[in-house]
């Protein structure tokens, strides 16, 4: 997917006319994914509204930025239940309380019981550091390079009980150098991550975005399995990477 083609579907669009919509954010740590999207909250690009960020991490330094920005920083300790279960409720009632219409998990390092998965189901994406279905879970970079890939990257899906098998809505796609790092390799996804999590939660907050059965939809058309996609020489002009 070019750059140019993610501008041409927003081109004479009219999102749905719901004002502020709201939403959650889940956290564990830096939150640079919840900055890109409070900078884009911030040039009112966002088409909605965060109205609250949770983490399980007290000293979290996303609860920082959170404050930063004025908005809502909640602190909810998995330490203090018992049980993955109990966690959760807690957390759903905490979530439920800022009545948000999305769910955003931006580096929120807790496996999600399946009454929580379900009670958002449809409304809570996530952005992973692949192109999935490749690399699940942790180590992503590591494993990539081991495997000597020409490309990596980074997805945003739908949550669902599997864990990062959820429908894909977008990828950016990073060529992977020779003589690459895990650091280097690390701070490239990370920028497509910053890029691509604000498009995929705008065109949720608009409508566009729909999780239907199990099969993301834009604009009502089903997506493919790897979801639009956005090549790496389009993500490194809009990145303006050398």
């Amino acid at each position: 997917m070019s750059e140019s083609s993610v501008s041409d579907t927003l081109n004479g669009f009219t999102p749905e006319p719901n004002a502020a919509r709201r939403v959650v954010v889940l956290i564990s740590g830096n939150g640079s994914n919840l900055q890109a999207l409070i900078d884009e909250q911030t040039h009112e690009r966002l088409g909605g509204e965060i109205v609250a960020v949770i983490s399980n991490v007290a000293d979290a330094y996303g609860l920082q930025r959170a404050r930063d920005a004025g908005i809502d920083a909640v602190v909810l300790p998995h330490g203090e239940y018992d049980s993955r279960e109990a966690y959760d409720g807690a957390l759903i009632k905490v979530i439920e309380r800022h009545e948000p219409d999305l769910v955003v998990l931006a580096g929120f390092m807790r496996i999600l019981s399946s009454r929580f998965v379900q009670r958002f189901h449809g409304r809570m994406l996530n952005i992973h550091p692949s192109l999935l279905p490749a690399y699940r879970g942790l180590n992503t970079h590591a494993k990539a390079l081991a495997d000597g890939v020409a490309e990596h990257g980074c997805s945003v899906h739908f949550v669902t009980e599997e864990l990062d098998g959820g429908p894909v809505a977008i990828q950016a796609v990073v060529e992977v150098s020779e003589g690459e790092t895990e650091a280097s390799l690390k701070e490239k996804v990370h920028a497509r991550e910053h890029l691509i999590y604000p498009i995929a939660v705008k065109w949720f907050l608009e409508g566009r975005l729909r999780l239907e059965g199990e099969i993301a939809t834009f604009d009502g058309m089903p997506l493919p399995p790897q979801g639009m996609r956005m090549s790496h020489a389009d993500a490194a002009e809009e990145l303006d990477e050398e």
